[in-house]
């Protein structure tokens, strides 16, 4: 039964929640540690990567909990409602760290609380990934559920990455106030997300496989293992650039020209602008991504994608440290653009995969898949931080509690490498791997199914 426009839209409502909190993770904590409670970026890097090693423990347990699952609301809903409280919770708690705690204490205050978010992220996370599989097997329906996710996503990044750097100003109580504004519409985004999809298609049946033969089955579907391999390589590149871009608007964007948008950035924030940006680029190419898929195929389009990606890193390192904002707004529009293509394509591939193990097998364990996809992006954005604190702190970058603080040349120049040069080398080694070992696999896959 086609999907209405209602569920197909609904389904990707619940990304726009989903994402405030990936972008908290991996633009706003390491930042507020460094930033606004003193802790050296070196050990600020090491915890949020703790915890986030942490949160991809959980990943396979939630997965094969969900898929074994049996409510009158179906296998995922219940995991979703819960959950989003859960990490509302959580977000609020990371930010609402008291006055007059040591580096200790500050610590232990924000990686409970980061915990306890993630949790609440996964329990929401893995189960709708899932619902992809589950509620549809249209591969054309998949990709427009895609470009309806990547858009609430992008509103998501904006109410990240712009509206609580807003919100939250430049003192660190702020933050805490900013989560509190944000947390209904993180609730709300995944409860109506579970109400406008109450009645799409779905498998009430549980899987009967257990935990390990559940696992071996998905890590026999090579080319799925391979992409996710991959998307874990593309991630880690945005990780690193989502992770640098708060010091960047510090450090490498200076607003000292009489530019058009001078007064929005004095207004808004460098930060937020370029956020802003970011999204304004991302909403405007999601249908150009659907249609390039449609023409040239995902995978081809996902390539080109990728490879102005990386064009657009060189121009970047070119032009930093800018003291044009109206130009950096610009190629920040150009960043979201081409980041539609990471942020959509791959999301539309991996359920039609999924199809694969379920037609061969029998077993509906979507929740399996959507735990070992979801594995590479958090190992990516876990070690994110950390890669970008080591180099950053081997480079002497100084720590403050006064939001800046004058850098040398040299740890900035490192900085400009690392928002640049770097993500750039990275996503040149996953379109390598998507060319050789992936399309392949693939190709021999379709010439199978055509004989079989």
């Amino acid at each position: 039964m086609p999907l209405s426009l209602t569920q197909k839209a609904g389904w990707g409502l619940a990304d726009m929640g989903i994402v405030v909190f990936v972008v908290v993770k991996q633009l706003l904590v390491l930042a507020f540690l460094t930033n606004y409670l003193g802790v050296p970026i070196g050990l600020a890097g090491a915890v949020t990567t703790a915890v986030l090693l942490f949160d991809i423990i959980t990943d396979p347990l939630i997965g094969y909990l969900s898929d074994r699952t049996r409510s009158r609301f179906g296998r995922r809903a219940p995991w979703m409602a819960i959950g989003a409280l859960i990490l509302a919770a959580g977000t609020i708690g990371l930010f609402a760290v008291p006055l007059g705690l040591s580096t200790l204490g500050n610590l232990t205050w924000v990686t409970g609380f980061f915990v306890l978010a993630t949790i609440g992220f996964t329990m929401v996370a893995i189960p709708y990934g899932a619902m992809a599989g589950e509620i549809t097997q249209d591969p054309r329906e998949r990709s427009a559920m895609t470009g309806f996710r990547m858009g609430f996503a992008s509103l998501g990044i904006l109410i990240g990455g712009a509206l609580i750097p807003i919100l939250a100003g430049d003192a660190r109580e702020g933050f805490v106030r900013a989560a509190l504004a944000v947390s209904p519409l993180i609730v709300g985004a995944i409860w109506l997300s579970i109400f406008a999809t109450r009645n799409a298609p779905r498998i009430e049946e549980p899987s009967t496989a257990a935990f390990l033969p559940m696992l071996k089955l998905v890590l026999a579907n090579r080319p799925f293992t391979i992409l996710a391999v991959l998307y874990g390589v593309m991630t880690l590149a945005v990780a690193l650039l989502t992770a640098g871009l708060p010091f960047a608007a510090l450090y490498l964007i200076a607003d000292t020209e009489n530019t058009p948008l001078s007064g929005a950035a004095q207004a808004l924030g460098t930060l937020s602008l370029m956020f802003a940006a970011f999204v304004i680029g991302s909403i405007l190419s999601q249908a150009v991504w659907v249609i390039l898929s449609a023409r040239l195929g995902k995978l081809n389009a996902l390539i080109l994608g990728l490879a102005l990606y990386i064009a657009l890193l060189f121009g970047m390192y070119a032009v930093l440290p800018s003291v044009n904002v109206t130009a950096m707004f610009g190629m920040f529009v150009l960043a979201g653009m081409t980041n539609g293509a990471y942020q959509q394509i791959p999301w539309a591939i991996y359920p039609d995969l999924m199809d694969v193990t379920r037609t061969e097998t029998g077993e509906a364990i979507e929740g399996a898949f959507s735990a070992l996809w979801l594995f590479g992006q958090k190992v990516a954005n876990a070690l994110a931080p950390l890669l970008l604190g080591l180099i950053l702190g081997a480079f002497g970058w100084v720590e403050t509690t006064q939001g800046s603080v004058p850098q040398t040349d040299t740890a900035l120049n490192v900085l400009r490498i690392c928002m640049s040069l770097l993500p750039a080398a990275i996503l040149a080694f996953a379109i390598a791997g998507l060319w050789t070992i992936y399309r392949p696999l693939v190709k021999k896959l379709h010439a199978y199914a055509k004989t079989g």
